[in-house]
């Protein structure tokens, strides 16, 4: 496939690729497109009209050599994640075919809404397996992390299910990162799309047996990657089949509700900061500003990598700033679907709320820190849990609240 994002980004048109590619059009389908199919897919009038130009021009002999073309592999360092369905073979036992069939079509959707939304990518379906990448085609910097909140994901969303049977679904998932050669594997008549070779995808499969049902492990190598991200329970050194030393595994039990990223994924052994000192002390004449009473914003702004957040980290342990209070609000790439989130965060963690928490627990916990600030507890906590989505049970009459009441 990306043999036709490199033809839509040469139109222009990159912002395409993806629906093409959800829809498996290659390059050698182009020219049987009608506009029925244009307008499935969502293509504006005016982009239409400019690929059904574009491809009038493709020269048919090169594009039969084209989508025949093997294409090149790459060394890539990728995060690997293998989910398997629990129980399967006793679950079709029990079931009748048609209900089966419901259940697996079920499960691999599911599956596949969660991985999209962490640009994860489905390599293969494995009978009632699922192997996904994530670093290819296109790496983050965060894909381990991003596997691992999409296999939390995919375990709570097992539970929510709608089949037609009554029978729960679980699912084993493993996660391991490393270094592998991906691309297309052809030999004579048979080809196998995006076929990956290395330790790792082995490891994920492996790994899968060993985790209990609706839970997500990794492998030692993801683990380095994820910092204090998540919090994790030592399931110890196992012995895996086909691999001579035990190898050290992780179970994740939930996000940890850090307060910046940065400081959850940032080692013990980081060098000293260096340089930045004009960015330091122009910021600190700011602050200083400020301390008089003249109000102050400071944007930081710049390519991703160049040591925005160490600069931020650096400030704040800065003595210079003395006395004070701070608050820190994080957006989430994982949370585009909800404005309030950096709040929703905050006030978790002011308020020390865990996921281990009950929900008695955690409305206690809301309430004393409400205490803090005013006197009218019983009228606010009812507002704030429902932002937290928490639920009140009988301590507290329904708000009576519009959503856009509440919103505001």
């Amino acid at each position: 496939m990306q043999q036709i994002a490199d033809w839509l980004d040469k139109l222009g048109l990159g912002q395409y690729a993806k629906r093409f590619a959800e829809n498996g059009i290659d390059i050698g389908i182009l020219p049987d497109l009608k506009d029925e199919d244009f307008d499935r897919l969502g293509v504006l009038l005016g982009h239409r009209r400019k690929m059904l130009r574009a491809i009038a021009e493709l020269d048919q002999a090169e594009l039969i050599t084209e989508s025949a073309r093997q294409h090149g592999a790459e060394r890539r360092h990728l995060t690997v994640m293998f989910c398997d369905l629990v129980g399967s073979t006793a679950l079709s036992a029990r079931l009748d075919p048609e209900d089966m069939w419901e259940v697996i079509r079920a499960y691999r959707a599911a599956c596949a809404r969660v991985i999209a939304a962490y640009d994860g990518m489905i390599a293969r379906f494995v009978g009632d397996g699922i192997l996904a990448y994530f670093g290819y085609p296109r790496a983050h910097e965060d894909d381990a992390e991003r596997a691992v909140r999409a296999g939390l994901d995919i375990t709570a969303a097992m539970g929510k299910l709608e089949t037609r049977v009554e029978e729960r679904v679980d699912v084993r998932i493993a996660i391991s990162t490393g270094l592998v050669v991906v691309g297309d594997l052809i030999s004579g008549g048979a080809s196998e799309e995006q076929a990956m070779v290395g330790d790792t995808p082995n490891l994920a499969a492996r790994l899968q047996s060993l985790a209990e049902p609706g839970v997500v492990v990794v492998s030692a190598s993801t683990r380095r990657l994820l910092g204090d991200l998540f919090t994790f329970r030592n399931v110890g050194d196992r012995e895996v089949k086909g691999i001579s030393d035990p190898i050290a595994v992780w179970a994740v039990e939930g996000a940890a509700a850090s307060e910046s990223r940065f400081e959850a994924v940032r080692t013990a052994r980081s060098i000293g900061f260096v340089g930045r000192k004009a960015e330091i002390e122009f910021v600190l004449s700011r602050q200083q500003l400020a301390w008089q009473g003249q109000g102050q914003v400071v944007l930081i702004s710049g390519e991703a990598g160049i040591g925005k957040s160490r600069l931020v980290a650096t400030l704040a342990e800065s003595l210079a700033l003395g006395s004070h209070r701070r608050v820190r609000y994080q957006c989430s790439p994982y949370h585009t679907n909800s404005a309030l989130h950096p709040f929703i965060a905050q006030l978790e963690r002011a308020a020390g709320i865990t996921s281990q928490d009950t929900p008695g627990q955690t409305l206690d916990k809301l309430e004393a820190m409400l205490a803090l600030g005013t006197r009218q507890v019983a009228s606010v906590t009812p507002l704030i849990a429902a932002l937290l989505s928490i639920a009140t049970g009988e301590r507290y009459p329904p708000l009576g609240l519009t959503p856009a009441q509440q919103r505001r």
